[in-house]
């Protein structure tokens, strides 16, 4: 039985990266999308379902699965400042790159087989240790989902037997990256699905080359 592999945001970017990573690895591949993309209804053989991480009343997905791959994210508001951010800007980003996502997670870790994998696309921009400042907005956020990540590991996924793993994509040229990113979608997308295929243990933050990450 070939396994099971739910993409969630694999409308673009690296989303569909990974979907096409994965069926050409010869998983089965659901991925969900808010809007219809031509780019992954293109895909031959991917089931498609519709999905809104902020949005709990879409949350119901069919399947078992041995790997959820949760690759939801914006920017934020443009100018990333604490000092002009409105409570709406601060619950847009946080809802929809931590709290959001992670509450699908947790709401798909019944589905998630045994020995499985429930993967968050972070960055290493959530690094505290790592950080040099700016980007307030979307740094806080993906802290937010880091933090919320281990503490499925710990509260609900390791007594399952299901890793937790935080993943950085590395800066890649997607829209959110940009052209001068130093890596294609292709180059992430198949060095996250090696780390996903060989996930093993609780929780880990680590890259796309499967090098761990300071906190």
């Amino acid at each position: 039985m070939s396994k099971h592999v739910l993409i969630v945001g694999a409308s673009r970017g690296i989303g569909l990266g990974l979907a096409e990573e994965f069926k050409s690895r010869g998983w089965e591949v659901t991925g969900t999308e808010r809007s219809k993309s031509e780019e992954l209804h293109a895909l031959d053989g991917v089931k498609i379902a519709t999905l809104d991480v902020t949005d709990p009343s879409t949350f119901e997905v069919d399947g078992e699965f041995d790997a959820v791959i949760v690759n939801a994210g914006i920017t934020g508001a443009k100018h990333q400042s604490s000092e002009q951010a409105t409570p709406d800007e601060v619950a847009e980003v946080m809802m929809t790159n931590a709290f959001g996502p992670v509450h699908l997670g947790k709401k798909l870790l019944p589905q998630i087989r045994r020995g499985g994998s429930l993967s968050f696309m972070s960055s290493l921009m959530g690094s505290i240790e790592d950080s040099s400042g700016g980007y307030e907005l979307y740094r806080t956020s993906k802290t937010a989902q880091n933090m919320l990540a281990k503490g499925v590991s710990e509260n609900e996924a390791k007594e399952r037997g299901v890793a937790v793993l935080s993943l950085h994509p590395g800066w890649v040229q997607t829209d959110m990256g940009g052209p001068n990113a130093k890596i294609t979608v292709e180059e992430s997308a198949k060095g996250l699905a090696d780390v996903v295929e060989n996930a093993s243990g609780s929780y880990a933050y680590v890259d796309y080359t499967g090098k761990a990450l300071p906190f």
